[in-house]
């Protein structure tokens, strides 16, 4: 569900022209929905109220300032996974008690940071990370809550690269580790060991790789309760697949008829960290047709966008569709089967492949759908471009939330020495 949509065979974002918008902003361009955020927000907020979870919005997902400044207004803490995410988090006014800190490679210095925010806690993946959060929290006289991310070696049927709950993946503790861990934690003079954390991965659309994860949380949590181990949270991450193209998703309500009975006999506060559930649809990224070139085995389209600027396709081979912003309804209409390729030396550059469309012209706007997440969080300044412009719909208006990269900009930060 999204609210991008025809009206007289022109696309619009809720109550505003696309068109208007690459009129006044220019093309490639991200714009996002107020109201698709804000409606997946609440679809997950809904479906889970029996037990008032905490919702921490992924911010790896889209941490556009805006975005997570809208989300936070609804009551969204924040999932963070770097120090500059917890910098962005903190800019947008959320509380630090609804930040929760995780990631694989924290250094001591981002460490040093969050407990100097008094985030949440730290979701801890090795007992080398747990030696290292108890070394600066020693330094700096505080005592912080942490929580194990448990890998319970579960298959989500997923993209292998956003896959994380399988043992050959790089995430998170052995149950028996965990258990092992929680047990010594008295070896842990300014850590106190609150909360398991299980997060499978990204993009699954379906129920049972979380039940399984989820029921073997459980035996773990009843092992330690036997062992008058007590814990306060139960953070079993995100990973809500959206509609990209053919998928049948579950919904919110879905995924909650599903996995409430099991959380409920926990009694333990909830954490969830949709991050793609909820910005993914909410978002598309504005592209013009440059060339159209024809070859004895392709009909290509050139367009503005490359994969700096959406990565996605040429790094996951992930499907995005592909929509003309004003629909061609003439006489003769004619299909075509094109590749849409972008401007970047390499041949890995493409926004889709062997794609049916009505036929195309130079100058046509087209619209990658569902790129609200996971599209200009991944985006880079390669071949030298400058990163894009990214816009906020409200109803009938329209902001930009963060102005186009100069040229100027690509250089700011670089020095020439003067002997060379």
């Amino acid at each position: 569900m999204h609210h991008f949509k025809y009206q007289n065979n022109e696309l619009y974002c809720e109550a505003v022209k696309i068109r208007d918008i690459a009129k006044k902003f220019g093309t490639p361009l991200y714009i996002y929905s107020r109201r698709t955020l804000i409606d997946h927000y609440q679809k997950i907020k809904t479906a889970f109220r029996s037990i008032n979870p905490l919702i921490c919005f992924s911010v790896k997902a889209n941490s556009n300032l805006a975005v997570l400044k809208l989300l936070v207004k609804q009551g969204a803490g924040l999932d963070v996974v770097s120090g500059g995410e917890l910098y962005k988090a903190l800019k947008v006014g959320v509380s630090p008690k609804k930040i929760v800190y995780a990631g694989v490679g924290k250094s001591e210095v981002e460490i040093a940071q969050a407990i100097r925010a008094e985030t949440l806690f730290f979701n801890a993946e090795s007992f080398a990370e747990l030696g290292l959060i108890e070394r600066v929290a020693g330094r700096l006289g505080k005592r912080v809550d942490v929580a194990l991310r448990m890998n319970p070696d579960v298959d989500p049927h997923t993209h292998k690269f956003i896959t994380t709950a399988k043992m050959t993946n790089k995430f998170g503790l052995d149950a028996k580790t965990c258990e092992e861990i929680f047990l010594r934690a008295c070896i842990f003079s300014h850590l106190r060991l609150t909360g398991l954390h299980v997060h499978i991965g990204s993009q699954i659309t379906d129920a049972q790789p979380f039940v399984r994860a989820i029921k073997k949380a459980l035996v773990l949590i009843r092992r330690l309760k036997e062992r008058k181990v007590l814990l306060k949270y139960l953070n079993i991450g995100g990973g809500l697949g959206i509609v990209y193209h053919d998928e049948k998703p579950q919904s919110a309500a879905e995924f909650a008829r599903r996995v409430l009975p099991l959380l409920k006999k926990t009694g333990l506060k909830l954490i969830l960290e949709p991050g793609r559930f909820i910005a993914g649809n909410s978002g598309i990224m504005l592209t013009k047709v440059v060339y159209l070139k024809k070859t004895p085995n392709k009909n290509f389209a050139i367009v503005d966008a490359g994969m700096n600027d959406l990565v996605r396709p040429s790094f996951y081979d992930a499907y995005h569709e592909i929509l003309p912003v004003v629909r061609n309804t003439g006489y003769g209409r004619r299909n075509t089967e094109y590749d849409i390729v972008g401007p970047i030396c390499e041949s890995g550059d493409f926004l889709a492949k062997d794609r049916n469309l009505s036929v195309l012209q130079a100058e046509d706007l087209l619209a990658v759908m569902g790129a609200g997440a996971y599209g200009f969080t991944m985006s880079s300044n390669y071949n030298s471009r400058p990163r894009v412009a990214e816009v906020l719909v409200n109803k009938n208006k329209f902001s930009l939330v963060r102005k186009r990269e100069t040229y100027a900009d690509l250089i700011r930060l670089e020095i020439i020495p003067r002997k060379l």
